[in-house]
């Protein structure tokens, strides 16, 4: 048991309304293996087809996963703010 379920079966026994979390859906799975996907492929691109250093190859698709995690970000709070 994590301490989550600890927590959440400590509120329920005081009487305090639970709300479970939401799971995330197969699209959104999805979606987070094709952006793997796409940034090791674009670490790939760099350091094999454009003869960029390793280092630079990695500091791109370091950067290009930040961005994406940053946009994900984003729209998970603006979707979290219209509920």
């Amino acid at each position: 048991m994590s301490v989550d379920h600890e927590m959440i079966a400590e509120d329920a026994a005081n009487g305090e309304q639970v709300t479970p979390t939401d799971e995330v859906s197969t699209a959104t799975m999805v979606g987070y293996a094709v952006a793997g996907i796409a940034v090791v492929g674009w670490f790939l691109f760099g350091w094999l087809v454009q003869r960029q250093g390793f280092i630079d190859s990695v500091g791109e698709a370091a950067g290009t996963g930040f961005a994406l995690l940053l946009i994900v970000s984003v729209v998970g709070t603006v979707r979290r703010s219209r509920r």
